[in-house]
């Protein structure tokens, strides 16, 4: 099996994500590169899995450097200065999980070929081992201020009143911070970091973010923002308390931030095409990763995913949850209500459900289900299997980061339908 997934790697902590394979990783990384930085989030596991990079860096000769625990995008800001950067983060997966994520100078994560470059290196066992004179020496440096100044760089001034929820995750370190910097009133909920995140649910997702919808309603804020573990991902809630679904906010963002072209998941709504049109729509595999390389390929204006990964190429190739956050705010500062906004654009319907699979099982499942839905429109396999048809389309993909098979349904009439024809097919074939 693959070592990475969509988003790194990835799984328990201490059964799949173990120092074992951390110090391989780290030695591998490090065969290859002279300096690294090095972060994680505020996972139990973090320290333990970070240690055992950092050893295997050093032992290949590779000079680290530790900037504790911050965002994503503040370690894949931080990577321009290194040959490479490291993230230890399973980012929004459960408190259980534990995982790695390679980045490069661009704030772009490492590639397919760079992936498999590790691997062989692994597999083969074939890092070297620096001379005692020559093993790596760490250093330790405070780059947030850096990441924050970066971004108030960019952005004017504002005075809503603003809900962060930061969900316990490493966005406890920045978020708040900027957004105050940039005259916000800032009212924070889960801002203590914790592993454990005894709050929610590390994932954005709307079932988890009852506690900020109520409170951006009860506070009488303008807006609510949520992130991620690693708050690589920024999801918000209107002034109203509606959360506000990922496809809308991706064709928001696009609006502001597109002129030529966009790049957007294999799962996006057909919302996007219609509110974009006139401009390039381009469409890849699921996973923040590949969104990147194919808008560094095209040179395209903005690129993002419905579950809250939006990629400024001005900025970085990373998803830089703080800066959306902080971009999100400053539209609304200037062009009036989000939920105002939001309203403006069309809206189909959709239903995105997941079923349980384990690993080793999604491939045979996957060769079933294209059977199953053979006959039923136009087959496209970018990443999973995608079937258009007159009322809608229908993708049904493994995930990359979790033991599930996820389905997707949009249709501007009888998506129940169109979904539950989906749902049948996979779960027979399981």
């Amino acid at each position: 099996m693959a070592l990475f997934g969509s988003s790194g790697i990835r799984g328990l902590a201490n059964k799949e994500i173990t120092p074992g394979l951390a110090l391989k990783v780290g030695l591998a990384l490090g065969s290859m590169h002279d300096s690294a930085v090095i972060g994680r989030d505020p996972r139990t596991s973090g320290e333990m899995i970070e240690h055992a990079v950092i050893s295997g860096l050093l032992s290949a000769g590779c000079h680290v450097t530790r900037i504790g625990m911050v965002s994503t995008p503040t370690l894949a800001y931080a990577a321009r200065n290194y040959d490479c950067g490291v993230m230890v983060t399973a980012s929004h997966n459960p408190p259980e999980y534990g995982g790695i994520k390679l980045w490069n100078r661009d704030g772009m994560a490492f590639d397919s070929k760079q992936q498999d470059e590790i691997e062989s290196v692994i597999q083969n066992k074939a890092w070297k081992m620096a001379e005692w004179n020559s093993i790596g020496r760490v250093n330790e440096a405070n780059v947030i201020e850096e990441h924050a100044e970066m971004i108030l760089g960019k952005v004017g001034r504002t005075s809503l009143k603003v809900v962060i929820d930061c969900g316990c995750g490493a966005a406890s370190t920045i978020t708040p911070y900027v957004l105050r910097r940039m005259g916000c009133h800032v009212i924070t909920l889960n801002s203590q970091p914790d592993g454990f995140f005894p709050a929610r649910n590390p994932e954005p997702v709307e079932k988890n973010l009852e506690m900020l919808k109520k409170a951006t309603l009860a506070f009488g804020a303008d807006l609510g923002i949520a992130h991620d573990g690693d708050a690589d991902r920024m999801m918000a809630v209107d002034g109203l308390g509606r959360f506000v679904e990922g496809d809308k906010l991706l064709a928001f963002f696009g609006l502001r931030e597109t002129k030529k072209s966009i790049v957007v998941p294999v799962d996006t709504s057909i919302m996007v095409d219609d509110v974009l049109k006139g401009r390039k729509v381009y469409r890849t595999r699921v996973g923040d990763v590949y969104v990147a390389e194919e808008l560094k390929k095209r040179n395209a204006d903005f690129g993002g995913e419905p579950s809250g990964s939006w990629i400024f190429p001005g900025i970085s190739l990373c998803p830089d949850g703080i800066y959306a956050a902080a971009r999100l705010v400053e539209i609304v500062e200037n062009e009036g209500r989000l939920d105002s906004l939001v309203d403006e654009l069309p809206a189909y319907p959709m239903i995105r459900g997941t079923i349980a699979c384990s690993n080793d099982k999604k491939e045979a499942a996957m060769g079933k289900i294209g059977n199953g839905l053979m006959g039923m429109g136009e087959v496209s396999s970018i990443d999973g299997i995608r079937v258009d048809t007159k009322e809608g389309w229908i993708l049904v993909r493994p995930s990359g980061t979790e033991p599930k098979i996820r389905i997707t349904a949009e249709a501007r009439n009888n998506v129940e339908k169109l979904y539950a024809r989906a749902e049948k097919v996979v779960k027979e074939a399981l």
